[in-house]
Parts: structure tokens; sequence; C-alpha cells
């Protein structure tokens, strides 16, 4: 691999280079107003790519999240009766006022996440394409006319929205993960409050900034921003809230069973994407070229931080040391460096916890017997980050960590396989579900493993499996319910039937 031409990055000068520095608020959004916490209290926010302070914003609590919750449940009762075609119109011109400001939210994006460029630009894309998504499904919202069992009445089925909706979301998507929920729910009828990660709240306030423009009203949308120290409170208010009627997280799955428990007290409706330990099987009649090249996106965007990241992969011993050898080679024409050099194909980590994270898996699988073929340990740059480099590790058995736990770093360990059956036995013994992936050109073995993989989602000689058209969602302790698709806007309607006697 190779560093990026790195000048100096200097976070100020770089988010002064914005068009449109109103996009770059350091309030809250609440009841269509911009405002601070009741108590005055902020918090910083870093680039993770150079340590350096990125702004403040209002560090929230209960109290002001009561507020936010008050402000939703007031709109909640116009909102919910405004029409599909309403709704859908100022959901497009949202959609499309992120697209006009996509430079600027990618800048955004990438100051405060550490994502290279080009993939943030692909983000704001992608975080546009379910605003755009749900606003047309809005119209088709159907019910049912279902033949009663008994003369001379009628059985109609309608769908209703379920209310105001809690959404927290994570740092390593952090527009995207804001569009997939609130799309859907504003869709709905719902209205919402949302909790950005408080490693990312800048990304989140720039699209309140284009809903505000867009003409969405006041109270709809509201995203209250708290620190670390704030966030248990904030959390528990949100689920344990009467007014609020669906709680939708992603995140980690210790943190989403306990969300599940607190919603639990109020019968919350819960949709909960939470962590995956994504297989990556390459069989031994694979396109080997096509694997490696997709591997390389699967393994290594946004440093290995998404929930559908390869994890594990595995690799027939028949053609092991041909593929390492294929993969490896491609892992050195990656450049590390700060997101906003242009050059760079692979950022920092977001967070210090994370790396050290990283770190400890890698130690451990090295006294368990894993050779480190390229990469294991922070490069050196003229940025002083949250970087490690890209690292490969062979000579994998079983008990090294990424077997049983989800890294969500750059670590790509490559196991060894025998047969079919033995692999499929092997990757399924983890107690997660999210996303799969294994590149084959057996059309019997394709429908086979596709079939047999507990996960939520399966790529086929692809390593890409998500948009806006396709649910996403898992399996087991992988959580529970889908977003995106058609099947997105559920998740936020409540089904009624009415039955009348003629």
């Amino acid at each position: 691999m190779s560093l990026a031409a790195n000048t100096k990055i200097i976070t100020q000068t770089e988010h002064a280079k914005l068009t449109d520095a109103s996009l770059f608020r350091s309030q809250a959004y609440v009841d269509g107003t911009w405002i601070d916490s009741a108590s005055r209290a902020t918090f910083k926010v870093t680039d993770p790519g150079t340590r350096e302070t990125l702004g403040h914003v209002p560090d929230m609590d209960a109290s002001d999240v009561q507020s936010a919750v008050d402000a939703a449940h007031r709109a909640f009762v116009l909102w919910k009766q405004t029409t599909a075609r309403e709704r859908a119109r100022v959901l497009r011109k949202w959609a499309d006022l992120m697209i006009k400001n996509q430079e600027d939210l990618a800048r955004v994006l990438t100051l405060e996440s550490g994502k290279p460029i080009m993939e943030a630009r692909g983000e704001i894309l992608y975080a546009a394409s379910f605003i755009e998504w749900f606003g047309e499904e809005a119209k088709r919202v159907y019910g049912d006319v279902v033949p009663s069992p008994m003369p001379g009445s009628r059985i109609l089925v309608m769908k209703q929205p379920v209310g105001v909706a809690g959404i927290i979301t994570p740092y390593n998507f952090p527009a995207a993960m804001i569009t997939r929920k609130v799309g859907a729910a504003i869709a709905a009828g719902c209205t919402v409050v949302v909790r950005p990660a408080h490693e990312t709240p800048f990304s989140a306030l720039a699209l309140c900034e284009l809903a505000h423009r867009a003409g969405i009203p006041r109270g709809v949308l509201n995203v209250v921003s708290s620190s670390a120290e704030n966030t248990p409170s904030v959390g528990l208010e949100l689920t344990t809230n009467p007014k609020i009627r669906k709680v939708s997280f992603t995140g980690s799955t210790p943190i989403g069973k306990l969300l599940m428990q607190q919603s639990s007290s109020t019968m919350k409706r819960v949709s909960l994407e939470l962590g995956g330990n994504a297989p990556f099987i390459v069989f031994d009649d694979a396109d080997l070229d096509a694997a490696a090249e997709h591997l390389i996106g699967c393994k290594f965007r946004n440093a290995g931080q998404t929930c559908v990241c390869a994890n594990r992969v595995y690799v027939h011993e028949s053609v092991y040391d041909e593929f390492v050898n294929k993969f490896v080679a491609r892992v050195k024409a990656l450049r590390v460096g700060h997101g906003l050099d242009e050059g760079t194909t692979f950022g920092p980590m977001i967070t210090e916890r994370g790396l050290l994270k990283v770190e400890d898996q890698l130690r451990r699988s090295v006294a368990a017997g894993a050779k480190v073929v390229i990469g294991g340990r922070r490069p050196t740059l003229n940025v002083q980050g949250h970087f490690f480099e890209p690292t490969v590790l062979t000579n994998v058995t079983d008990s090294v960590p990424m077997s049983c736990e989800e890294t969500f770093g750059p670590l790509c360990p490559i196991y060894r396989f025998t047969t079919e059956e033995e692999v499929v036995e092997r990757v399924n013994r983890v107690d997660v579900g999210l996303a799969g992936y294994f590149f084959s050109r057996d059309i019997g073995r394709v429908f086979r493993v596709a079939e047999a993989l507990e996960v939520g989602m399966v790529g086929v000689n692809t390593g890409s499996i998500s948009s806006e058209v396709s649910p996403f969602g898992g399996v087991k302790e992988s959580g529970t319910g889908r977003e995106g698709s058609k099947y997105g806007i559920d998740e936020y309607m409540n089904v009624k039937s009415i039955n009348i006697s003629l």
C-alpha cells in the first residue's frame, strides 16, 4: 500500500471551503427551530483524520429530548392527516436538495467521519435515494378488502402511521442511516426524534437544514445531539416515553438488546439493525479476480467500519494461495490518507477505541498462530488521526477472535476450507446473521449455499448488497425488522381491520 500525497490537512481550513456555510449547523433542530440545550452545555466533535476540533454542538439531556418528543407529538396530529401525495412532494424536494448540495454534504461527512471523499459523495447519493424512494412508496401504501365469512358484512384492512418514532443512528454512515429510517417514517405519516451518533452529528444537522428548506413542517423532523455521557439517559427517554410508539436503532447487539428491553416497558414497536460477522466464501470454481476485487470494497470500504463488511474470509484450499496473492496485490494498491485528499482510497477509523479493538484482535490472532501478510500497524502520516493499515492475515484457524467477534475495522483473516458442507457449518456457528457473501459459478451450489446461510442478506458473486429497493436486515442476534425496499415503510405502519355489518 502507499500513503496519499498528504499536504498537511487543517480541519478548520477545510471546513471553511464549504460553498454553503449555512449547512454547517451547531445547534439542535427541534420544532422547526435551531436551539441550544436548556443547560447551554456543549460537547466537542473532532476530525478523526487529524484529531483536531471540528466544532461543538448542544449536549442535550433527557429533559431536552422530552421537549422534542412533545413537539413531534403535537406535529403528528396534523402530519398524519396529510395525503400521500403531499408527503411525497416534500420528500422529493428534500432528496433534490441533497443531490444539489452533494459536495458540501460530502465534505461535512468526511470531516466528521474520516471517510474518503469519493465514498462520502457516494453515501450522499445513497442517502438521497431513500428519501426519493420512500416518497414514492407513500403513494403505494395499500389496504385490503377481505372476504367475510358472515353474510351481510364486509372486512376492510387499512394501514395507519404508528405515531412518533424515536430513531438512534450510528457513526459509520452519518447521512444514510438517518434517511433510511426517517424517509420511511415521514412517508408513512409519522413524526420523528433523531439522536445521531455523538461522533458525527453535523451530517444530521445539515440534513435538517435542507429538510427545512424543502418545507417539512415544524415538529415533523427533530434532531437532538448528546454527548457519550448523556447518551444512556437520552436513550432511556426515547425508549420509555409513552408518546413514542416506535424505536429504530442501528448499532451493536448488546445496546440493541438493552433498548429492546427498555422499549418493552411501554410495548413499543422496534426495528433493530445490529452487529454482524459476515462470511465471505470463495469456492474452487469462483472467478478469483472478481472475488478479490469485490473483497477489497466489501472488507476495506470505510476502513472496514460497516456492519455488513466481510469479517471472515474462507477460501477453498485448492485456490487459497492464488487467491491470497491476487487479493494482497490489490491491498497494496490502496492509498492511506486523510479523507479530503483526493488520492486517498483508505481513510482513518472514526474512534480511538475502535482502533484499539483492531490492535487487540490482531495481537490475539498472532498469538494463535496467524501470520501478517501485509499491514498490521499504525502508519506514519503527515496527519495525526486514527489510522491503521489495511491488514491481511493467513494461517488462520477458528481459534482467532474474528471467528466469533465482529471486528469493525481493517483486519482481514483468510481461512482455508475443504468442502461445501464444512464451510457452511463453520460460518453458521456464530450467534449473529446479518450478511454473507460467496463466489461460485455452479448454479446448484448458488441456490444451496444461499439458502443454507443463516443471514438476512446474501451476496452471490458480488460484495455489494444494499440499495434503496432491497430489504436490509438480519436474523438471529443481528436484529429484527427490515429497512429500505417496499417492506421498510411497513415498519412504521399499524394494520387496522374494520368489520362492517350492512
